[in-house]
């Protein structure tokens, strides 16, 4: 299938924001939408695959930049997180979080090479980060998607890592949200939940203990609520197994998910009913 691709940018709170559009090229009809919500990587060449992919399968898929909202700081440049996170890569993920083995590794680094990647392991995993920013980004994403020519109005939200609790929250944010789909993402706050309108599909690692945590105490608030969630958890499959940039993927896992998201989001944009011919 060929597709229609483009860097686009909108406006969000008085700022800029730049994203990544993919359609079918050449359709002649209107198609729901999806928003792909980043890694804390970025809009990186995955997230952008993504985003072909859902076009592929018949949707608009736009993939906002989150750290673009008026302009890209130095640290998250995209060269600048590719180095932190090769760095990272080099170390067992359980060392992540680990202040003094990141610094062991950064001193094996040329010393300028090594402050620009503190600097930018500092600012991607910092605490504070702005979640009412990136959610005002993502609902302007979603006005973007709306007024597309080529949009039926239907607009869904995939999410990964970081991506996938901000899915939850635009859920949480954003009523009219066709579905939000959770790819190892944490929980939303329980406050928010009663705010959800939409189904909402969790997807987890048995070993990403971290965000698992917080899943049964979704669960068991949605279902008090009365929402529509749905959550699998794959055997020995840990965080982001559904990168296949990453060693952390797992091929079984991930075919199912995507046959998950893809189903949900046929559910709620359902595609036209085919009548076939009578006999032969």
């Amino acid at each position: 299938m060929q597709l229609s691709t483009e860097w686009i940018e909108y406006p969000s709170d008085g700022e800029s924001v730049t994203g990544y559009l993919t359609r079918p090229s050449g359709v002649r009809e209107q198609l729901p939408a999806v928003i792909v919500i980043q890694e804390v990587w970025g809009p990186d060449a995955h997230i952008c695959d993504l985003a072909d992919r859902f076009a592929t399968a018949g949707y608009i898929a736009l993939a906002p930049d989150l750290y673009s909202h008026g302009g890209r700081p130095a640290e998250l440049e995209p060269e600048r997180i590719k180095q932190a996170k090769a760095l990272l890569d080099s170390l067992p993920p359980a060392a992540w979080s680990d202040e003094s083995k990141r610094d062991e590794a950064l001193a094996e680094l040329p010393t300028e090479r090594a402050r620009e990647t503190r600097e930018t392991l500092a600012a991607l995993l910092a605490p504070g980060r702005p979640i009412e920013r990136y959610l005002s980004d993502l609902r302007a994403a979603l006005g973007r998607l709306r007024h597309d020519p080529d949009c039926d109005g239907r607009v869904a939200a995939v999410g990964f890592c970081l991506g996938g609790g901000l899915s939850s929250m635009l859920a949480c944010a954003e009523p009219s949200l066709a579905a939000a789909v959770v790819f190892y993402g944490s929980s939303p706050p329980a406050e928010r939940i009663a705010d959800i309108g939409c189904p909402v599909l969790g997807l987890y690692g048995e070993r990403d203990e971290r965000i698992l945590a917080g899943v049964p105490a979704f669960a068991s608030a949605m279902q008090a609520a009365g929402k529509d969630f749905e959550s699998v958890v794959y055997s020995g499959a840990p965080h982001a197994f559904f990168n296949d940039t990453r060693q952390a993927y797992r091929p079984a896992a991930a075919r199912d998910a995507w046959a998950r998201t893809l189903g949900l989001l046929a559910r709620v944009a359902p595609a036209p009913t085919v009548t076939s011919g009578a006999g032969t």
